[in-house]
């Protein structure tokens, strides 16, 4: 939302000793905040303004976040200005129109730094309000290590040495352009995109218990659209200022699946009945596949899972009616689930009780974890590193004959959701396993949480000049 008659106000943030007094002085282009290795220095915020390119703004540089908890509100064994110091970082936070998460490049992505991330996504209302910087990036060997922020999903992080100032005229034309687009007018709300959320299961297992324990929470309700009873039904929500689409479908019941198998042709048509009870995949960004959690899986359970992964839709599963289980061990469940899919490890499980509202905005956090890991775009040059890296700890498998592969190039071709390319030598082949080998590698690097990972492989023309061949991978691991 535009903020008129007023300077757009940018805001650094990030946990104690990441260098945002030593940015906020390059930028002002003063001496004015205390700079010390000594943690808490910055007690309150420093507040300065900014002009580059004949274009002002207000710069903050909040107090380093030591304990992320007083964020959320005093504790009573908490010193009185400590409390002060989040809470109004947390103030800052809410009323900027951008936010410099600064991270320290040398030290590493840290636990912290999570932490931190996932307060920030409690407070503002889209995540492309925030630049991720990665500060002390004073070697080319730091700058290429910082990809391991990506996983973060705040987008590329941006390297920059404050105390030398080098990227900080590169960080300021972002900063510029980026609120020159929030500042220029007034966004029609209808204009943005919704996440399409698809929420399906088997009968009974408290679908729309679950749309009505979201839908109880009338301050982020936006309004309902009613489609015939034979169509799913939508209901567009606004959660963080972001617009989910909620697609309550009907159950996808055995009696369908028997009635097929009476068919002539009985395995074809049930693939088709499934094919049709999903037929909202085709229009969703995120499926929500919810279980009884009182309920042992089934085989059909596993086939839905299955379509999903060769849709390339993201997932949660959802495992209701948790307040009906008398000894509540999340670990030992999440496991037995796991097992039953042991692809689908990267998905994440959130243990709710619908009818009671338990745990429900929990769901809701995940999809916009999610519709941002989506997007996620890796550096060509972080790609090659990678792919270096994870080669000479595993060499590439062959599916046959007699020569191991030799993998080119890894890049990725598309977003939303995540689609990658590796091209080999054109008399060359890898294995299946190899291919799932890189996807796990590429989620422990860069996340992807409940995503599939799209793995395309290209094979080199030939000295005939004969097209590539391609073989995809489904994005099973």
């Amino acid at each position: 939302m535009a903020k008129k008659n007023k300077q757009p106000l940018v805001v650094i943030f990030g946990r104690t000793n990441v260098g945002k007094s030593t940015l906020f002085n390059c930028l002002i282009e003063k001496h004015k905040a205390l700079i010390s290795d000594i943690e808490g220095t910055t007690r309150d915020s420093n507040i300065d303004e900014v002009n580059w390119q004949g274009h002002n703004f207000k710069l903050i540089d909040t107090g380093g976040i030591m304990d992320v908890a007083l964020m959320r509100g005093p504790k009573l064994k908490s010193n009185d200005i400590d409390i002060k110091v989040q809470l109004q970082a947390s103030e800052y936070l809410r009323k900027a129109d951008l936010i410099l998460f600064l991270v320290d490049a040398k030290a590493g992505l840290l636990p912290t730094d999570k932490e931190m991330v996932k307060e920030i996504k409690k407070i503002i209302d889209k995540t492309d309000k925030v630049i991720l910087v990665a500060n002390k990036a004073d070697s080319p060997k730091i700058r290429r290590d910082i990809a391991e922020f990506n996983k973060l999903a705040l987008g590329e992080p941006f390297a920059i040495s404050a105390a030398t100032g080098s990227g900080t005229g590169d960080l300021l034309d972002m900063i510029i352009s980026k609120i020159k687009s929030y500042t220029k007018e007034e966004k029609n709300e209808d204009e943005l995109k919704p996440i399409q959320v698809s929420i399906i299961g088997k009968p009974n297992v408290g679908k729309s218990s679950l749309v009505n324990a979201i839908l109880g929470e009338e301050r982020i309700i936006v309004s309902p659209i009613a489609h015939t009873t034979r169509e799913p039904q939508d209901t567009l929500i606004d959660y963080k200022g972001q617009k989910i689409n909620l697609i309550d479908t009907a159950g996808i019941s055995r009696r369908g699946r028997q009635s097929a198998r009476k068919s002539k042709v009985a395995n074809t048509l049930e693939k088709h009945s499934i094919l049709k009870s999903l037929s909202v995949l085709r229009k969703a960004d995120i499926i929500v596949f919810m279980i009884d959690i009182n309920e042992e899986m089934t085989q059909q359970d596993a086939k839905i899972i299955d379509e999903i992964f060769h849709q390339h839709v993201s997932l949660i599963i959802v495992a209701n009616k948790w307040d009906l289980i008398e000894e509540k061990d999340t670990k030992a469940y999440t496991k037995k689930i796991y097992s039953q899919f042991p692809y689908a490890q990267w998905v994440p499980i959130q243990f709710v009780a619908a009818k009671t509202g338990s745990k429900v905005k929990k769901v809701l956090d995940n999809v916009l974890e999610i519709a941002a890991a989506r997007k996620i775009e890796i550096a060509p040059n972080a790609l090659n590193k990678f792919l270096s890296r994870i080669v000479k700890k595993h060499r590439p498998v062959k599916s046959s004959g007699n020569k191991h592969p030799h993998i080119y190039e890894l890049k990725q071709v598309r977003v939303d959701p995540p689609k990658f390319s590796i091209r080999i030598g054109g008399r060359d082949t890898i294995h299946d396993s190899y291919v799932g080998y890189i996807e796990n590698r590429l989620r422990e690097k860069f996340g992807f949480i409940g995503t599939p990972i799209h793995i395309e492989v290209e094979k080199n023309r030939d000295v005939h000049g004969k097209a590539d061949e391609r073989v995809v991978n489904q994005g099973k691991a």
